[in-house]
This record gives C-alpha cells, structure tokens and sequence, in this order.
C-alpha cells in the first residue's frame, strides 16, 4: 500500500541545529586554553565566507567570562580585519578571475552591482554601515577591492563599524549580564542602529 508524500522539511529546523552547533563551540571555547585564538579565527572564518553567527558564539562566551570581555571583543575584530584585508585583495586582484563565483556564495549579480555602485558613490560610510549591521559583509569586501576604493579608508571603514560591533556587544553584556542575549536576540536590530546613532554623536563631538 502506497504512502501518502512525506512531509516537506521545515527549513527553520536546519538553521536551528547550525544555531546549536554554533553554540556547542561556544561552550567548549569558555574554559579552552586557546580561547581567544579560538574567536580571532570564528570572526576570521565569519568575515571571509562562512555565514557563522558570530553573536550566538560570542556572547555566552563574554557571560562566562566577564573578566576577559573587552579581549574577546578585541580578538575578534583581530580575525575579522585579517580577513577583510583578505577578502579586499582577493577582489582587488583576483576579482576579473574568481569574482563571478565568488560573489554567486554570497549574493546575487544585481546586489553585487547595487553594491559596487555604492562602493563608487558613498565609500566609507557604506563599508561602515554595512560593517556595523549583522548582514554579509563579504560582498563589501569584494566590492571595495574590485572598485579600487582605498584600501586604508576601507579598513578604517571597517575597524570602526565592527569595534562597534563587537565592544558593543561586550558593554551589553558588562550591562544586562546574563539577560544579553536574550536581549540581543530581540532588538538586534535596533541595537546595532542605536549603537550606531551613538558612536557618530560621539565623534561628531569630539572632532568638530
């Protein structure tokens, strides 16, 4: 006798075991001697081209350990700069090689050219922008090195957006504690455009 057709896979199942697996290294990094080499190379692997959570790691990592949370927000802004310095010369030198491929990982063709168009007319406060948001950066990345934008202005851009990021989220941790990523959870967005609003009245204050 004939089955009746199985039912189709909820999706949100397959991203809630990547969610527990990200979760799982967290846990084993808490009390790992290669703690901090272990996030500097999550950020690093984030920033090039696997779409890892970085928040799911991070801040039950920063809970557990309080006393180091501002070196965890600085080895992970060390591993995504290195692979932003990557992903800028891969798209810098091999763009006209690979870059068709590797823009299909992250994005479509028409964003990618959304992208570069904003690369060529806003710059620095694109890559700001895009780094600050919890959004693929990778295409970022290409674009700027492909447009020959600056690559100083770039990772200026880019160390100021995600220090944002991620000293932002060890101050919400120093702050809420244990309810921080519950509280992430619910207005990251919002957040990371408060945080945002914040840091640029701050320069705004102190250079002009």
């Amino acid at each position: 006798m004939a089955n009746g057709p199985e039912p189709a896979e909820d999706p949100t199942l397959g991203n809630q075991g990547r969610f527990s697996q990200f979760r799982e290294l967290g846990a084993r990094l808490i009390y790992s001697r290669h703690m901090l080499w272990g996030i500097g190379i999550a950020s690093f692997l984030e920033s090039i081209i696997v779409p890892i959570p970085l928040e799911t790691i991070m801040v039950p990592l920063m809970q557990a350990r309080r006393n180091l949370l501002f070196v965890i927000a600085l080895a992970a802004l060390a591993g995504c700069m290195l692979g932003a310095s990557i992903g800028y010369a891969v798209g810098y030198f091999l763009f006209d090689a690979v870059g068709e491929q590797l823009v299909s990982l992250v994005a479509t063709e028409a964003q990618y050219e959304s992208v570069r168009l904003q690369m060529e007319t806003k710059g620095f406060w694109f890559v700001f922008a895009v780094g600050v948001i919890p959004i693929p950066f990778q295409i970022a990345m290409l674009a700027a090195g492909a447009t020959k934008y600056s690559f100083l202005m770039f990772i200026l851009a880019s160390t100021l957006s995600r220090s944002l990021r991620y000293f932002g989220l060890a101050l919400l941790v120093l702050v809420a504690g244990n309810q921080a990523q519950a509280l992430f959870e619910r207005h990251k967005v919002t957040a990371s455009v408060v945080l945002t609003v914040i840091f640029l009245a701050v320069l705004a204050t102190t250079y002009f």
